[in-house]
């Protein structure tokens, strides 16, 4: 039977993330930043209609947002549930054991997930060591997630290749100005993901207020700050899955602004993401199919893909896409790990994708590790009347 090792990051537990009996447990959700933003308001300051920074009265000073990108007891149970279908499922916990447990097993493949902690290159270091040790993996090589991770060059790489992107400039010291952009402008970590150190503060209207922002995130996160102009179109998100001509946009995601809270700004950030849509009470949010006409769905498609190939993205990626004021898609972030929450009320971008295009959460995890399997050589057990079903469809669907 194959043996498939499974890579991954686990939030910390109940009891050792409890900061305080109001804080949120660490395998929830990260709380708010806590700055206030009354200060910021400005009524008469709109981009694209109504887009003002919301007040925040939370009353904490930073977020507590370490752990954000690891994975609840939920998902990687999951998770090993849908590899199960595939082999004999050994857990590797990317932890200080993890070169040693890896070496020991020797799974025939490794299905990562895991992001690391500490590092511009944490995400690399699983599959690096599995390169280490010759054991295929799942997903991009070190290098990709690296340069993934990296958002300024990322957008080096996308505007070389002549993908729209943002303009954008890094900034390493809040006292300096960045030339040849225009206000406003938006400004978050260089090398985070899932919305770590992005609020509504970080729409900045002036000068001034960019650079109290980019002074709060460099002293924060201790690292350069990314400032992009500020794109006010639609927004979107892009699950892909496959490698070389075989790559295929999934349903793609839209987001629907207008069910935020009054007066935020149309963005999918912290407060959106980790405050506002919640199991308990679910913003309509996404729209999946996103409903746009086929010329911009065609055109989303064109761009998203040439980013997954430019960057060197395999077997699956999620890349989020925004309009500028010209209706142009232009790429916003490129994510090679992508979230997959396997509760539908998580709103999770990719299991949503593959859902509306009739795939069940252990059919999306299985394709992804086929994908990966059969790039690199390895067997699996044969391909399920379901999955030949969706092969079929997906192939008179592109014909």
């Amino acid at each position: 039977m194959t043996q498939i090792g499974f890579a991954y990051n686990q939030k910390p537990d109940d009891e050792e993330a409890r900061t305080g009996d109001d804080e949120p447990r660490a395998d929830e959700e990260p709380p708010s930043l806590s700055r206030n933003l009354r200060s910021r308001i400005d009524a008469s300051s709109r981009v694209a209609g109504a887009i003002q920074p919301s007040p925040d009265t939370s009353g904490r000073n930073e977020t507590d947002d370490e752990f954000a990108e690891w994975d609840s007891c939920e998902t990687i149970g999951a998770v090993e549930h849908a590899l199960s279908g595939l082999g004999e499922v050994v857990r590797l916990e990317a932890n200080a054991d993890f070169p040693e447990r890896l070496r020991a097993e020797r799974p025939d493949i490794v299905f990562n997930m895991a992001e690391g902690l500490r590092g511009v290159n944490r995400e690399s270091h699983v599959p690096a060591m599995c390169e280490f040790f010759g054991i295929p993996y799942s997903g991009s090589d070190p290098f990709t997630l690296s340069l993934c991770l990296d958002k300024a060059r990322t957008k080096e790489c996308l505007a070389y290749h002549g993908i729209p992107t943002a303009p954008f400039r890094v900034m390493h010291d809040a006292s300096t100005h960045p030339e040849a952009l225009e206000f406003p402008v938006f400004v978050k970590p260089v090398h985070e993901g899932s919305s770590k150190g992005i609020t509504e503060r970080n729409y900045c209207r002036t000068p001034s207020e960019m650079r109290e922002q980019v002074a709060f995130l460099l002293d924060r996160y201790r690292q350069p700050v990314l400032i992009e102009e500020f794109l006010t179109g639609a927004e979107f998100t892009c699950a892909v899955l496959g490698n070389g001509a075989e790559s295929h946009v999934l349903p793609i995601v839209g987001m629907n602004f207008d069910v935020l809270p009054s007066g935020s700004l149309p963005v999918y950030g912290f407060e959106a993401k980790w405050l506002w849509d919640r199991p308990d009470e679910p913003l309509e949010i996404f729209e999946c199919p996103a409903r746009i006409d086929e010329a911009l769905r065609d055109t989303i498609e064109r761009v998203v893909l040439a980013a997954y190939h430019a960057l060197g993205c395999r077997d699956w990626s999620r890349i989020d896409v925004r309009l500028d004021a010209a209706g142009v898609p232009n790429v916003v972030e490129v994510n090679p790990l992508p979230g997959i929450l396997p509760n539908p009320a998580d709103n999770s971008c990719f299991p949503k994708a593959a859902r509306a295009a009739g795939m069940s959460y252990d059919e999306l995890i299985q394709t992804c590790v086929r994908h990966a399997a059969d790039r690199q050589g390895v067997a699996l057990p044969s391909i399920t009347a379901r999955e030949r079903r969706m092969s079929v469809a997906r192939a008179v669907a592109s014909s």
